[in-house]
């Protein structure tokens, strides 16, 4: 059987640009929950817990 690996955003947000790129994206979809999560994605990505 296959396992899936878990893929963390907040690894590949390395500068300001990717990290305004990756938000605007969640304010597009509108969902408050991927909007939720990407903020937190984004505040892992700057070492905040």
């Amino acid at each position: 059987m296959k396992t899936a690996t878990k893929w963390d955003a907040s690894e590949y947000l390395e500068t300001e640009a990717d990290i305004a790129a990756y938000l605007n994206a969640a304010l597009e979809n509108g969902d408050t929950a991927v909007i939720a999560a990407a903020l937190g994605d984004i505040a892992r990505a700057k070492g905040m817990t």
